[in-house]
C-alpha cells in the first residue's frame, strides 16, 4: 500500500509540474501571422518555410516556427499567411513623396533642364501644404499597396508630411529641405533652420516619425550653411539627408570649383558621419567609397531615376564589396515615375549585371537586402527595422505567393526579386498595426484620394499655361 501511494505521489507531483511548466509557457500576445514561409533577413537570411510572427503591441515578441509559437502563445488576432511569404516591411530609402502630383509632367530630360525648366517652376507656383498633404496622401496609398512600411523623404512643408504619414500609420524619415534660394515654405536659410528646429522638436519622440535635416546638395547649400545644420543636427541628435554625387555635371563642378569630388569635399568640411544619408552616390571612386565607409555615411541606391534622368550609374558592387549601409530608393515619381520598390529591386539586380558583364554580382539575395535589412542600415534604423526578429518593430508584409508568374517557385529569393509584383502583396502591418488587410486599405481613403490628385493635375496644368513673374 505504501508502494502504491508512494508512486501516486510521484506522479502527481511530475504531473502538477508539467501542467504548471504548460500553463507557465503559454504567453498572451495581441497577433500571431501563421503558416507562411518567414523570410526574417537576419544575419543568417533564416527562411522559415512553415513560421509565425506572435507580435505584442508595437514589437515582435518571437519569430519561430508554427508549431513552436502555436505551442507558447496566444492571441487575441490570427493571420493565416498559409501558402504566402512573409517578408520585412519594404524601405523606401530616398523619395519626394508629394511630387507625386508631378508625375509624368517633364520627362525624357536632362537632371538640370528637368528641374530649372521644369520642376523648380512648377514647385514656384503650386507647392503649399495644401498641396503637399494631397501628394504625400497619394503617395502613401500607392506605397501601401506594395509593402513599403518605411519610406524617407525630403521635401518642404514636412511637418505635414509628418501629420499625413503618422495618420496613415507609416514609419517615415522626413527631412525638411534647406536649400540657398528660397523654397515654397522658407525664404531664407534662417527661417528653413528655424522650422526645421521646431519640427524636429515637435516629432522627435513619435513611434513612427523620424524627423531630419535636409540640405539638398553640395551645390545648391553653402559650405557656412552645410556647417549650420551638420552643427544644429549634432545638438538635436537628428539625422541629416543630401544629394551627392548625382551627376556628372555634379562632380566636374565640384573637381573645379572645391578641387574635390562632392564626397571628399563633404568629407573635408568634416560633414559626413553615421547621421548622414546620401542619396543618388554615382559619380565616385574607390577613395570617395573608403570616405563613406570609414564615415559610416548611409548611402542611397535609386536606379530607376538614375537611368531615366541618364545620371549614371553608381558603382554598387564595389559598395557591396566594401560592406556600406546601401539601401534603395525609388527618388520622386516625378523622376521615376512611381513609387514601386520591387521595381527597384529587380532593376538593382540586373542593371549592375548588365554594367558589369557579370551576371554573378548584386545576386537576387543582396538585391532584397538592399530593400530590407540593409535600407535599415542605410538609414542608421537597424536595431528597430529591417528584418523580422525578437525585439525589433513589428513591420511585416504578407505577400501572394502562387500567380502564374510567380509559378513553380524554385528559390525564394529568386521568387522575390525577379518575379514578384506589388499588385501581390496582400497585408501590411506597420508598428503592430494592420494598414491594409486583403489588399482593403483601412487608414486611407483611396477614391477620395485619386479625386484630389486629378484637381490637383489641372491647377498645375493651367499654372504652367499662364505667364509668371516667378524667377528661377
Amino acid at each position: 500500500m505504501r508502494q502504491f501511494i508512494n508512486k501516486f505521489l510521484c506522479v502527481s507531483v511530475l504531473v502538477f509540474f508539467y501542467v504548471s511548466d504548460t500553463n507557465a509557457a503559454i504567453d498572451r500576445v495581441d497577433l500571431i501571422v501563421r503558416g507562411g514561409a518567414v523570410v526574417t533577413m537576419d544575419k543568417d537570411f533564416r527562411v522559415i518555410e512553415r513560421g509565425a510572427i506572435a507580435v505584442r503591441g508595437n514589437r515582435i515578441v518571437e519569430v519561430g516556427n508554427e508549431v513552436d509559437i502555436r505551442r507558447r502563445y496566444v492571441a487575441r488576432r490570427y493571420i493565416d499567411a498559409r501558402g504566402r511569404i512573409v517578408i520585412p516591411g519594404l524601405i523606401n530609402a530616398h523619395t519626394h513623396i508629394p511630387m507625386t502630383l508631378f508625375r509624368g509632367l517633364a520627362d525624357d530630360l536632362a537632371l538640370d533642364e528637368w528641374l530649372t525648366k521644369y520642376i523648380f517652376p512648377a514647385e514656384a507656383r503650386n507647392v503649399t501644404e495644401d498641396f503637399v498633404r494631397a501628394g504625400t496622401r497619394l503617395g502613401l496609398v500607392e506605397m501601401i499597396r506594395g509593402g513599403t512600411t518605411t519610406f524617407c523623404d525630403m521635401y518642404y512643408f514636412e511637418d505635414a508630411i509628418a501629420d499625413e504619414t503618422a495618420r496613415a500609420g507609416v514609419r517615415a524619415v522626413l527631412g525638411e529641405t534647406v536649400i540657398d534660394f528660397p523654397a515654397p515654405d522658407n525664404k531664407t536659410h534662417e527661417a528653413a533652420m528655424a522650422y526645421t528646429t521646431r519640427f524636429i522638436n515637435k516629432w522627435q519622440a513619435n513611434d513612427l516619425i523620424t524627423p531630419a535635416f535636409a540640405p539638398h546638395a553640395p551645390y545648391t547649400v553653402s559650405e557656412e550653411h552645410l556647417n549650420n545644420v551638420r552643427r544644429a543636427a549634432e545638438r538635436l541628435n537628428a539625422p541629416i539627408l543630401i544629394h551627392v554625387a548625382e551627376t556628372k555635371k555634379e562632380l566636374d563642378d565640384s573637381l573645379q570649383n572645391k578641387n574635390a569630388s562632392p564626397v571628399a569635399y563633404l568629407a573635408r568640411i568634416n560633414f559626413l558621419s553615421p547621421r548622414v544619408i546620401a542619396a543618388h552616390v554615382v559619380h565616385i571612386n574607390a577613395d570617395d567609397i573608403r570616405l563613406l565607409k570609414q564615415s559610416g555615411t548611409g548611402v542611397v541606391h535609386n536606379p530607376q531615376s538614375n537611368m531615366k534622368l541618364a545620371s549614371g550609374i553608381a558603382p554598387v558592387p564595389q559598395m557591396l564589396t566594401s560592406d556600406l549601409p546601401l539601401g534603395l530608393g525609388t527618388d520622386g515619381a516625378a523622376s521615376n515615375n512611381d513609387l514601386d520598390m520591387w521595381e527597384e529591386i529587380d532593376t538593382a539586380a540586373k542593371l549592375h549585371k548588365a554594367a558589369t558583364g557579370d551576371p554573378r554580382v548584386v545576386t537576387a539575395r543582396e538585391a532584397f537586402a538592399m530593400a530590407t535589412i540593409n535600407g535599415a542600415r542605410a538609414l542608421h534604423l537597424e536595431r528597430e527595422i529591417g528584418s523580422l526578429e525578437k525585439g525589433k518593430r513589428a513591420d511585416i508584409v504578407i505577400v501572394d505567393a502562387d500567380a502564374a508568374h510567380q509559378t513553380p517557385r524554385y528559390n525564394l529569393f529568386s521568387t522575390l526579386v525577379y518575379a514578384t509584383k506589388a499588385a501581390d502583396v496582400r497585408t501590411v502591418i506597420i508598428d503592430g498595426r494592420i494598414v491594409m488587410l486583403d489588399r482593403r486599405l483601412l487608414t486611407l481613403n483611396e477614391p477620395l484620394i485619386k479625386r484630389q490628385a486629378r484637381a490637383w493635375r489641372a491647377r498645375i496644368t493651367r499654372s504652367l499655361a499662364a505667364p509668371s513673374n516667378v524667377s528661377n
